[in-house]
């Protein structure tokens, strides 16, 4: 096969030219261009954007060529062409206020070089709102206006207020020009992974339609099954043969894998498209999407406002907590959802509460891969090792060696945790079992009550129970007392009881009892 997958290529006319495969969205963006003028578009990273943002400046920029033998080539008629203004945000590290300017700077000097620049135009939004008209003038046509990434320095600024107000200030005024030059402008989109409330960024943007949670949109990015059998059952066939299993059974593996994203309730389940390219490409299953940027902004808002990783889990939340971000919350969530972390899983249509999941095991797995070295006592080389380990001692019934392992992960714990030492420590302990719950089974509940923690292997079942500040003789007693582990008395694996303390003078394990 000489197939071209286009990973990692966000240029629509690259794309096309060089004989990449493409899947054709464009009677959605037809759609887009003929019913509305300004639009915003959320969608996690790595999900097409840049490629959608790129087919539609190609579309407006009249380039017919490209898209022959795409749905635009039938229905468009006309192929206007109108001036484009495109800016991609992603393109530099906003960890100063003058790095926004910078860009900002760079960006209006291009487009001034092209349509003409004056000089009483004394900030970036004056200078945006003169080059847009004057593009207008000079062409005869109204305006395009593309914005790819709006969101990057609000994002890279989230753990630091002060820097987020100034980047919101700046960008609040710059992208209020879009209003203030509605007479030029013919249609204008603005994508992200986030989506700011209007009281911040787009609070003088009220006539932008958000299609993020609509329906009729929900496959403007990223692939459906439709579309992967419709474009890929040849590679699906190598695929499977590379890694001796049948179709049924790979297209399974892609599934698990890669599918599971909803963008709104009742839509349908789309794949990764950067994962499930990247892994034609290699004719191998991997972790593609989560190596190629890590969620340390997350983390660092989980941690500074003491996140229990558990409740990940278990969210139910409703559209408006949703729908956009408040750069003063004190709620992750939305952040974790818009970023592609959660997806809808359900919807109660009487309460109006969306229930939300992991979309898939790549990502599961790879957030729970990624938290650890921030969590514990364990570098991020070392962690997957020391995974493997912990589940080479749970299969061999060594629990000695087991829990000597988990309580290195609690040495050095920094002491300005002490507040919240019990989050702390549940959170280790939640993001560690969570991690060998990919390779053995894990239950928290019995008939009987809920136990701390159950662990199930081909030979064993270990009932575990923790204290803080207590003893490990008293955490042995409550699964005697509440008579845990006869839950599993017709079992025939070996039960195991484990009864552990955790110390505050020590900040870490203090004491085990087996039974």
């Amino acid at each position: 096969m000489n197939r071209l997958y286009p990973v990692g290529i966000q240029n629509f006319e690259d794309l096309r030219s060089r004989g990449y495969i493409y899947v054709d969205k464009t009677s959605l963006l037809y759609n887009l261009v003929q019913t509305g003028k300004y639009y915003f578009l959320s969608r996690p990273r790595r999900f097409g954007k840049s490629l959608m943002i790129s087919t539609l400046e190609a579309y407006f920029q009249g380039k017919k060529e490209l898209f022959k033998g795409l749905a635009m080539e039938s229905l468009e008629k006309d192929w206007t062409v109108h001036p484009v203004l495109h800016m991609d945000l992603n393109t530099e590290k906003y960890d100063t206020e003058a790095s926004l300017e910078n860009k900002l700077e760079l960006t209006l000097k291009q487009w001034e070089a092209e349509y003409g620049y004056n000089p009483d135009e004394y900030s970036v939004a004056t200078r945006f709102e003169g080059v847009i008209r004057r593009a207008a003038k000079k062409t005869g046509q109204k305006v395009v206006i593309l914005i790819d990434e709006y969101d990057k320095p609000m994002l890279q600024a989230i753990s630091k207020p002060e820097l987020q107000t100034e980047f919101r200030n700046t960008l609040k005024a710059f992208y209020g020009a879009l209003k203030s030059c509605d007479g030029s402008i013919y249609f204008a989109m603005l994508t992200g992974v986030t989506k700011f409330s209007k009281v911040s960024v787009f609070s003088d943007l009220n006539n932008l339609r958000d299609i993020s949670m609509v329906n009729q949109y929900a496959e403007i990015c990223g692939i459906s099954e439709a579309e992967l059998h419709q474009y890929f059952d040849e590679d699906i066939h190598v695929l499977a043969d590379k890694l001796g299993l049948s179709f049924e059974r790979t297209c399974e593996q892609l599934r698990v894998n890669y599918d599971g994203y909803h963008f709104c309730y009742k839509s349908v389940g789309m794949y990764n498209p950067f994962s499930l390219l990247s892994t034609f490409a290699n004719m191998q299953i991997g972790s593609y999407w989560f190596e190629t940027g890590t969620p340390t902004y997350l983390v660092e808002l989980m941690k500074l406002h003491h996140y229990r990783v558990e409740e990940i889990e278990h969210i139910v939340t409703s559209g408006p907590v949703l729908d956009s971000i408040d750069a003063t919350s004190t709620d992750p969530v939305p952040v974790i959802y818009q970023s592609g972390y959660l997806t809808i899983k359900d919807y109660n249509t009487e309460f109006e509460n969306y229930t939300l999941g992991f979309p898939n095991r790549e990502v599961e797995q790879g957030f729970f891969r990624f938290l650890l070295p921030h969590y514990a006592s364990v570098s991020t080389s070392k962690s997957p090792y020391e995974i493997q380990c912990f589940v080479g001692e749970v299969r061999k019934g060594d629990v000695d060696g087991f829990l000597s392992r988990l309580q290195t992960f609690f040495d050095d714990t920094p002491y300005e945790l002490a507040r919240d030492r019990e989050v702390h420590y549940q959170n280790i302990l939640y993001i560690v079992f969570k991690l060998m719950g990919f390779h053995t089974e894990v239950e928290y509940r019995t008939s009987r009550g809920r136990v701390d923690l159950v662990l199930k292997t081909s030979d064993y079942i270990y009932v575990m129970e923790f204290k803080l500040n207590g003893t490990a003789e008293e955490a042995l007693q409550q699964i005697e007392e509440k008579g845990y582990a006869s839950a599993f008395a017709a079992d025939g694996r070996k039960v195991i009881k484990v009864g552990v303390n955790f110390s505050d003078a020590t900040r870490s394990i203090e004491r085990w009892i087996v039974a």
